[in-house]
């Protein structure tokens, strides 16, 4: 038990609930859960594969971290760096297998997503904006991967919503960019975006992206199945579009980084409200 807590902590454990909701809602969407076995193996991918990219991310980040005081469990020594590279090696190689023994499809979206969560850790998160398009598609691709387990197709429905997950995912992970902009400008030099256009500019731009997320979810309500008119769901997806508009227009207005370390769980917390609606909407 001593190392278990400090590697659910490095893993972050609870953005994998929201993937196995986002996977199952899929799912549902695409055609219908798929036999126990096969339904198994497509949370497992997902669970696995997302603690191996959040484990390498802060092996290559430690030194961001530190400046930013992040309450992280390599930066408070309760992990070794190499802890981190040895949790991410055995949970890629986890969820990757687990791919391979769904279909071809699964194989080549896990296999893809984990090349990609090691770039974006090593490379990509100090590229203009390329860091920030790849930890809005990590938000979809459940969704993408969810769908080709139980299809050969992508669902018009599950399509609608991975547009409005990327959109605020995007919008999340600028807000990210602009918390973290001391130290990822001062230790790895990034070129995020609030270096590149200012931090009120991409606060602008991040409530653009949350207001379009917030109106696809209005229009699935009004007139995409199984959404139309389903009253769990828009009850729900309100309550998330308004904490998100909340967070967006606070960016905007406050400017303050007590206020973004304040709200840094509320827009996650939006999230996974959303993603209880979208499920919610499949099954009911």
């Amino acid at each position: 038990m001593g190392k278990l807590v400090p590697i659910l902590r490095l893993t972050r454990i609870e953005h994998s609930a929201m993937l196995v909701v986002a996977v199952l809602a899929a799912e549902l969407l695409a055609g219908g859960l798929p036999g126990a076995f096969a339904l198994a193996l497509s949370l497992i991918t997902p669970i696995f594969v997302s603690m191996a990219s959040f484990a390498i991310n802060d092996y290559f980040d430690i030194k961001v971290d530190r400046l930013n005081n992040k309450d992280r469990p390599l930066v408070t020594g309760e992990l070794e760096p190499m802890d981190a590279v040895y949790v991410s090696a055995i949970c890629f190689a986890i969820g990757i297998v687990s791919a391979a023994l769904i279909n071809t499809y699964a194989l080549v979206i896990a296999a893809a997503f984990a090349a990609l969560a090691f770039l974006y850790s090593y490379k990509l998160k100090e590229t203009f904006l390329l860091g920030n398009v790849y930890v809005a598609l990590t938000m979809l691709i459940p969704f993408i991967f969810g769908s080709y387990v139980v299809s050969t197709t992508l669902a018009p429905g599950v399509a609608l919503v991975s547009v409005m997950v990327f959109l605020s995912g995007l919008a999340r992970e600028i807000h990210g960019t602009i918390r973290d902009f001391g130290g990822d400008t001062k230790v790895r030099k990034a070129r995020t975006l609030p270096r590149v256009i200012g931090t009120h500019a991409s606060s602008a731009l991040a409530l653009v992206l949350y207001a379009a997320a917030v109106a696809i979810s209005a229009y699935l309500f009004f007139l995409v199945q199984p959404f139309r008119f389903n009253l769990v769901y828009g009850a729900i997806v309100f309550v998330s579009d308004l904490l998100l508009l909340y967070v967006g227009i606070g960016y905007v207005m406050v400017k303050k980084q007590k206020f973004y370390e304040k709200t840094r769980n509320v827009s996650l917390f939006a999230m996974g409200l959303a993603l209880i609606g979208i499920l919610a909407a499949a099954l009911i």
